[in-house]
């Protein structure tokens, strides 16, 4: 696809209607309601999660393979 700068108004206009049209198919639901339940699963997944244990270095893709040094 086009760069958005590289587009005319008209396209810019015809995607923003597209992803209009997608959005107003969305399901509508009360925060009230939708935060609890959002909450409850993130509660319930904490064990496994990554971002508050951490992760096993011998399960680290990114972990350093060695270091280098500058003389």
């Amino acid at each position: 696809g086009k760069m958005a700068q590289d587009m005319t108004e008209k396209e810019l206009l015809k995607m923003e209607l597209d992803q209009l049209k997608k959005e107003v198919k969305n399901e509508r639901q009360m925060v009230s309601k939708t935060g609890k339940e959002i909450k409850e699963y993130i509660e319930s997944m904490s064990a496994e999660d990554p971002l508050l244990k951490g992760i096993p270095e011998d399960k680290n893709p990114f972990k350093e393979k060695g270091g280098c040094t500058i003389s």
